[in-house]
């Protein structure tokens, strides 16, 4: 691993480039989206090789408006030497950057090319990211959407199969999808982390004999609960400070670890409290469309449960798959669901829009 940055070169189809080589190889790119994607590339580079120690990034704003923090470079370093050295990443792995560059899980792909000498091949980041890639992929790390939308197409799933390990994060993957993952032949991960954790701090195995409903730490991660059973991180190779999480977690005798829902996303509808990413995964193999749980303020109930649905099907369904008191109290069609900039679904403007379809059917 090299974890001296003055020792770093980025390695891009199999061709070695200093910062200047770089900004050529974008003057002689036809205008489109691998242009701009190698100068954001090249972007992220001049602000990696700068003098400064820190470099910004933003959350993600799953809970609530997106932020901006500055991170240390050197830790960043660590993040990286964690994951290859889980994975066992060896220098000249293809590795496929098909994240944008604006968050942590795009930066961190190229960060783990420098420290472990990995080759980059670069697909601008869409919901196919495979339909243009037709050489070996040792290494990649994609979003819930990417891995599914590839799964549609048999070329672009022959391709997916094709990949030695896969990360998957920044959202739940489906139950359905993971089915179907756990058959194929590569290694594939299931991540838990967040921006403040400069990416994951644990790996679930998804495929093969392996695959496990709970997450491994990293052998440097400490984790604990608090009285509210919410997950307590102290991982000091990657975050200066123990972080108190909103997540609420199971912790196995032998350090793995299970993810309940979020904190947040309880709803305490007449004393009940109801975890609604629960009620989600129950509800995922009968309604085929985007839809999410949510919640507005209620006289009676004190909070009670919303569905929202982008397909008016989801209104006729039997709900007695669930047990009374999770059956959703309101259900409203929508046009789009809220998300955030990496495709979460956006849980603050989701009661908002619940509150606002709410009020106006009793206008």
């Amino acid at each position: 691993m090299i974890m001296n940055r003055s020792q770093q070169q980025i390695c891009i189809d199999g061709k070695h480039y200093t910062l200047s080589q770089l900004h050529h190889h974008i003057s002689v790119q036809e205008d489109g989206e691998l242009k701009l994607f190698i100068e954001d590339l090249y972007h992220f580079l001049e602000q990696w090789f700068s003098e400064t120690d820190s470099i910004e990034v933003h959350t993600s704003g799953s809970t609530g408006s997106p932020k901006r923090m500055l991170v240390s470079k050197q830790r960043m370093m660590q993040s990286a030497r964690l994951t290859c050295e889980f994975l066992h990443l060896l220098p000249g792995s293809t590795t496929l950057l098909c994240m944008p560059l604006r968050y942590i899980a795009g930066k961190m792909m190229v960060v783990r090319a420098l420290v472990a000498q990995l080759n980059l091949l670069l697909s601008p980041p869409s919901g196919h990211p495979l339909a243009n890639i037709s050489v070996p992929v040792d290494f990649s790390a994609m979003v819930p959407l990417q891995v599914f939308n590839s799964m549609q197409l048999p070329i672009e799933e022959d391709r997916l199969k094709s990949i030695g390990t896969l990360i998957i994060g920044g959202g739940v993957i489906d139950a359905t999808i993971e089915s179907e993952l756990r058959h194929f032949p590569g290694a594939i991960y299931s991540t838990y982390g967040m921006t403040e954790t400069l990416s994951h701090i644990a790996l679930r195995r998804v495929s093969g004999p392996s695959a496990s409903s709970y997450y491994q730490p990293f052998s440097s991660v400490d984790l604990s609960l608090s009285s509210e059973n919410t997950l307590i991180i102290n991982a000091p190779l990657v975050a200066e400070e123990i972080l108190y999480t909103n997540d609420v977690a199971r912790i196995q005798s032998d350090g793995s670890f299970e993810i309940l829902g979020r904190k947040d996303n309880i709803v305490n509808s007449g004393g009940i409290k109801i975890q609604i990413e629960e009620v989600e995964t129950i509800l995922k193999p009968y309604i085929n469309t985007p839809f999410a749980m949510s919640y507005v303020v209620d006289s009676r109930l004190g909070q009670a449960l919303v569905l929202l649905s982008e397909d008016a099907a989801a209104l006729h369904l039997d709900y007695t798959m669930l047990p009374p008191y999770k059956r959703p109290k309101y259900m409203f069609v929508v046009k789009q669901l809220p998300l955030t900039g990496t495709g979460k679904i956006d849980r603050l403007n989701c009661h908002l829009l619940a509150e606002q379809e709410r009020e106006a059917i009793s206008l």
